[in-house]
């Protein structure tokens, strides 16, 4: 098969289009043959200073598809359904080995390549929100990196629940394209000081939650814009910047900081039940997928070099 690979960290220009083995069906798993590959935050991380696993190394978290094979141990999916699948490498590919219990039905009439981004993002920014965030109707919500693929699913979510929804983007151009999903006000960050806009936002009161993908400084921000037993959702590194911060005004205001992870909880029933049903909602048409441009596979470097140029809204999608 052909997969789009690498022998070394760095930047994307490390990254080959090559030939590499067919990987083999383990008995509690599936090879899925992909349609569509969803390039993550994590799979640039990764790429830049992630540990190379195999070697040629295939990045990337998910990926979705249609089922060619089926390990002798698996009797929920059968071979020509079509999945959403994670795992923790080998999306960029033109076939795909997974866990059984990584995978999620995509109903019938919905795209399955629009199924591809759903798993981590919408998962993701769900988990920030509610199971950690502990978010009400009637707050207030501050979505950093809001043209990111979690940031476009948190908007949707948090407006889905009475929430009102102030996020941060790169140019007023972005922030014109999320206010079709539910966006209230956008922040500016390259021309605007973000805390001193929320409070003003907000009668300088701060917002009850924060979503922060971005990490570093960052985040420091998103610690002062909250307002009296404010939480933070501390998601990902994005800015790929030291976690240095002064966390004193916490204590204060009675606020808290969470890190969220989902990695360290997809496999439970929780979490893979709470997928399959945004997965379904979406298809539903209860919320969007945001799809900013798609490449070829043979193209990989150049959508990682896009992605990092930040000039995306949404999701990037890479199609074998």
């Amino acid at each position: 098969m052909k997969a789009a690979v690498y022998y070394e960290n760095g930047d994307p220009s490390v990254l080959r289009y090559e030939d590499v083995p067919d990987p083999t069906c383990h008995p509690k798993g599936v090879i899925v043959r992909v349609a569509a590959v969803s390039i993550e935050g994590g799979d640039t991380l990764n790429r830049w200073r992630g540990a190379l696993v195999t070697k040629p190394h295939i990045v990337g978290y998910q990926a979705s598809g249609e089922i060619v094979e089926v390990g002798s141990e698996v009797t929920t999916l059968r071979v020509g359904q079509k999945v959403a699948t994670s795992g923790a490498f080998g999306s960029h590919a033109e076939l795909r080995a997974v866990a059984a219990r990584s995978c999620w039905v995509v109903p019938d009439g919905f795209d399955v390549k629009l199924a591809a981004p759903i798993p981590v993002t919408f998962g993701t920014a769900d988990d920030c929100l509610f199971e950690f965030g502990h978010l009400k109707a009637g707050e207030t919500v501050l979505v950093q990196a809001g043209a990111s693929g979690v940031g476009v699913a948190a908007i949707q979510l948090a407006k889905h629940a009475g929430a009102t929804v102030l996020a941060t983007a790169s140019s007023d151009e972005r922030l014109e394209a999320l206010k079709p999903l539910g966006l209230d006000h956008g922040i500016n960050y390259k021309t605007d000081d973000v805390v001193k806009s929320v409070m003003r936002l907000t009668d300088n009161k701060g917002v009850n939650l924060v979503v922060d993908s971005v990490g570093g400084s960052t985040l420091q921000g998103s610690i002062l814009s909250l307002a009296y037993r404010g939480r933070v959702s501390m998601v990902g590194a994005a800015g790929r910047e030291p976690m240095t911060v002064d966390v004193s005004s916490l204590m204060g205001g009675n606020r808290s900081l969470s890190g969220v992870f989902l990695g360290a909880e997809i496999g439970t029933e929780r979490a893979y039940n709470n997928i399959q049903r945004l997965i379904n909602e979406a298809a539903a048409g209860t919320y969007k997928v945001v799809i900013d441009k798609t490449f070829p596979l043979s193209e990989a470097a150049a959508a990682h070099a896009y992605i990092e140029s930040r000039q995306a809204v949404g999701r990037v999608l890479l199609i074998p």
